[in-house]
């Protein structure tokens, strides 16, 4: 399991060739044999790692097996033609070259036998599917075991888009700024904590469901974060939305995981709007609304009506009469914050222009959600949604609060807050302090298209009183 039985070692041979056959399936398609390869590879290469780590319990043979299937596919594909069932053909190679790993090997006859009763179920190469609910549940045992409260944040989000989402580790490298050789020693060192720790390959039940649910939820977030970030990768973005459907398929009762999903929709809606013709980012009262993906917006809201929680997320009494107008009210008032979180969305992506942004109902979702969830950036929001709703003095009032607490102490966004209520009380002092604050925020960016943004909002503050908008970008 954690790379060192004679399994793995035997498998390993083959890694440096199956890298590049990985790479390529990654990469744009030249040919029709090679897009079938990247799109059988995309929806099987994580069904293949999961089926083969329940059996084997060793995840680099499951890599490196998923692997050369996908290698064999490159090679085999363009003489032979595609096979009517890509997905089971790629099963039934990586499972053949499992087994002929572990006999080499020398392996324990009941991994053989528990791999041969796998070619029972799993399909051959002009069989049917095999039914969904078995091959998804491998997914999400997958899951559930790269995201255990035993690894930190980091590793979980590095291991799920390794292993579950195949994205190659120089790509993860990159998301967190680190070498691919560091990021290869995190991945295995997080591998062999799921093995010391004897962490089961499976979904937990009960009590143990609800306590581990909302760490794969996060899991999700972050990775759609890495993805919808200024300078991320759609890929990643892409990736949490595939996730979440999957975790919503399989755990249809769950209201966070439908709020979650719709978030997402809500958020990536926006993809093709928040940049300018140089690549600029735009604010969101900014963006071609036109340009926004409705369908995606639909889905949304399809799926936040849907949304109920019970329990420990229901409203205090001080919040029984909290005002929920507009098409996407809360059910009994139980929302969860991924639920609160979605409905801001919801209101975002429903209005017909920035004007028309119901802001007082935005405020009121982030009052709950600091009461459930609270933390420095749910301030900052709060902070912002209250100077749009309520007028710019209370916003300032509010992040004077933040800053107070010292947890965003410098932060770009939070400076940046300040200097866009700071530029809308409108005086001609007002308008040279946001500009000069826009300047201080733009000086500590973390990517170039925000630093850009901030600068262009710094120059249009001492040109004029600026638009509203530095809230939903």
């Amino acid at each position: 399991m954690t790379g060192t039985t004679p399994a793995a070692k035997a498998a390993k041979a083959a890694k440096a060739a199956t890298a590049s056959a990985t790479a390529t399936v990654m990469a744009p398609a030249t040919s029709a044999a090679a897009v079938a390869v990247a799109a059988a590879g995309a929806d099987a290469y994580p069904r293949i790692v999961a089926a083969l780590i329940r059996v084997t319990s060793d995840w680099t043979l499951a890599e490196d097996c998923a692997q050369e299937a996908l290698t064999l596919a490159l090679q085999r594909w363009p003489r032979e033609g595609v096979p009517g069932n890509p997905g089971g053909w790629l099963m039934t190679v990586a499972r053949n070259r499992a087994i002929d790993v572990l006999r080499r090997a020398s392996a324990e006859r009941r991994k053989l036998a528990q791999l041969a009763a796998l070619a029972l179920t799993d399909p051959g190469p002009a069989s049917e599917e095999p039914p969904a609910e078995e091959v998804v549940d491998d997914r999400l045992r997958l899951i559930f075991t790269c995201c255990h409260p035993a690894l930190s944040m980091e590793a979980r989000v590095a291991l799920t888009l390794r292993t579950v989402c195949g994205v190659p580790t120089a790509d993860i490298a990159r998301v967190f700024l680190v070498g691919e050789s560091a990021m290869t020693r995190r991945l295995t060192r997080a591998k062999t904590r799921i093995a010391d720790a004897g962490i089961p390959y499976r979904v937990p039940t009960g009590p143990a469901l609800a306590e581990r649910l909302p760490g794969v939820l996060a899991v999700l977030y972050l990775l759609f974060t890495h993805g919808y970030n200024a300078d991320g990768r759609s890929a990643f973005a892409d990736e949490a939305i595939r996730l979440a459907r999957l975790l919503r398929e399989l755990m249809p009762g769950e209201g966070e995981v439908t709020a979650l999903l719709a978030l997402f929709l809500f958020q990536h809606s926006r993809r093709d709007a928040r940049r300018d013709d140089r690549g600029d980012l735009l604010p969101l009262d900014r963006q071609d609304r036109r340009r926004w993906d409705r369908a995606a917006i639909a889905e949304g809201l399809r799926l936040l009506a849907e949304t109920r929680q019970d329990g420990p997320h229901a409203p205090q009494d001080d919040l029984a009469e909290t005002p929920q107008d507009g098409p996407y009210p809360s059910q009994d008032g139980q929302d969860g914050p991924y639920a609160l979180q979605a409905r801001i969305a919801a209101h975002h992506a429903t209005a017909a222009s920035a004007d028309d942004t119901d802001w007082p109902a935005i405020a009121a979702c982030y009052d709950r959600l600091a009461r459930i969830q609270p933390s420095p950036v749910v301030e900052l929001n709060r902070a912002v949604a209250h100077g749009y709703a309520h007028g710019p003095e209370a916003g300032l009032a509010l992040l004077a609060g933040v800053r107070a607490g010292g947890a965003l102490d410098g932060h770009p966004l939070v400076v940046a807050a300040e200097a866009d209520l700071t530029a809308r009380r409108g005086g001609r002092e007002d308008r040279d302090r946001a500009a000069a604050l826009f300047r201080q925020a733009a000086a500590a960016a973390h990517s170039e298209p925000e630093r850009r943004a901030l600068l262009d909002r710094a120059d249009e503050a001492e040109r004029r009183h600026p638009a509203d908008g530095t809230a939903g970008r």
